[in-house]
C-alpha cells in the first residue's frame, strides 16, 4: 500500500509541473528532405541572424535568388545582395533581371529570398507559374526567406496594413473594429490558419495583429519584431535576432459585437526571445 502512495506521488509530481519554453542550442539546426521558412520581421539585420540563415538555407552549394519585387527602390537588389556577399556568397541572383531560362530554375533554388516593401506590390508582381515554383522550390528542400513585406506573404490571409473604415495609412491600427481589417491572398508556405505581423513590437501593432484573430477567431497570430526572425521547419518556429516574437490566439473561439467595435475573452498571449522555440499547431 505504501509502495502505491508513493508511486502516486512521484507520478502527480512531474504531471503538475509547469511548461516552459524550450531553450535551444542556435548552431543545433536539424536538416531534412523539406524546406523551411525564415521569416524577418524587417529593420536591421544581425549578423548573427544572417548567419544563421545562411546555415539552414545550404546556399553556399546551390543555386540563390533574391526577389525586390516589392519595393519601388531600385538599390532593393543591392543590399538583399549585401549580407551575402559579405559572407563570401556571390552568385544571389537578381530575378529581376534575368532571362526566361535562366528564371525557370526558381524551383531548383537552395534559397529564395523575398526582400521587403508592399506585400501587395510583391504578390501582383508574381505569376501564378512563379507562385507555383516558389513551392516546388520549398517542398524540395529549399529556405524561402523574406523580411517586412516578404514576411507578410508568408501567409495564406495576408495582412495588407490597409484600413477599410480609416483610408489614409497608419503604422499600425488606432482601434479594433469590425470590418474594418483587409487581407489578401499570400503564398500560402505557412499552415493555414496562421498570420504573420511584422515590424511588430517597434511599431506597435498589437491592435492590428488583434483585429486579425477577431475576425478569423480560428487563427493564430505572430507578431515578429525588427531585427529578429522564426525559423519554421515543420510545425516548429525558433526565435533568432535580437528581440520579441508574440503569439495571439483566440482560445474561446469566438468573438463579440458591440456597436462596431470588438470583443473577446481568453486571449492567449505568449511572449518569445531568442533562441526559444514554440508549437505552430493551435
Amino acid at each position: 500500500m505504501i509502495k502505491h502512495i508513493l508511486l502516486f506521488i512521484i507520478l502527480l509530481s512531474f504531471s503538475c509541473q509547469p511548461e516552459k519554453n524550450t531553450e535551444i542550442d542556435t548552431n543545433d539546426i536539424s536538416e531534412s528532405s523539406k524546406g523551411g521558412l525564415f521569416i524577418i520581421g524587417g529593420g536591421s539585420r544581425p549578423a548573427e541572424m544572417i548567419d544563421a540563415l545562411v546555415k539552414v538555407s545550404s546556399i553556399k552549394e546551390g543555386k540563390g535568388f533574391i526577389l525586390p519585387m516589392a519595393s519601388a527602390d531600385d538599390s532593393a537588389f543591392y543590399y538583399a545582395n549585401l549580407q551575402f556577399q559579405e559572407r563570401g556568397i556571390h552568385h544571389m541572383k537578381d530575378y529581376t533581371v534575368l532571362s526566361h531560362t535562366e528564371k525557370n530554375s526558381l524551383s531548383k533554388a537552395s534559397l529564395i529570398y523575398l526582400a521587403g516593401g508592399d506585400q501587395r506590390k510583391l504578390m501582383e508582381a508574381l505569376s501564378e507559374s512563379e507562385r507555383k515554383a516558389i513551392k516546388i522550390a520549398y517542398e524540395n528542400g529549399a529556405v524561402i526567406a523574406g523580411t517586412s513585406a516578404g514576411a507578410a506573404v508568408m501567409s495564406h490571409l495576408m495582412i495588407t496594413g490597409d484600413e477599410k473604415k480609416h483610408p489614409d495609412y497608419q503604422p499600425t491600427f488606432r482601434t479594433i473594429e469590425k470590418d474594418n481589417i483587409i487581407f489578401d491572398s499570400g503564398l500560402a508556405l505557412l499552415p493555414q490558419r496562421i498570420i504573420i505581423d511584422q515590424h511588430f513590437v517597434y511599431r506597435s501593432r498589437y491592435n492590428r495583429l488583434l483585429t486579425a484573430i477577431m475576425e478569423m477567431p480560428d487563427h493564430k497570430g505572430i507578431g515578429i519584431d525588427e531585427s529578429t526572425a522564426i525559423y519554421v521547419k515543420n510545425d516548429s518556429a525558433t526565435v533568432y535576432g535580437e528581440w520579441q516574437v508574440i503569439t495571439f490566439e483566440n482560445k474561446s473561439g469566438t468573438t463579440k459585437h458591440k456597436t462596431g467595435i470588438m470583443g473577446a475573452e481568453n486571449i492567449q498571449l505568449n511572449i518569445y526571445l531568442p533562441s526559444e522555440k514554440f508549437k505552430l499547431s493551435q
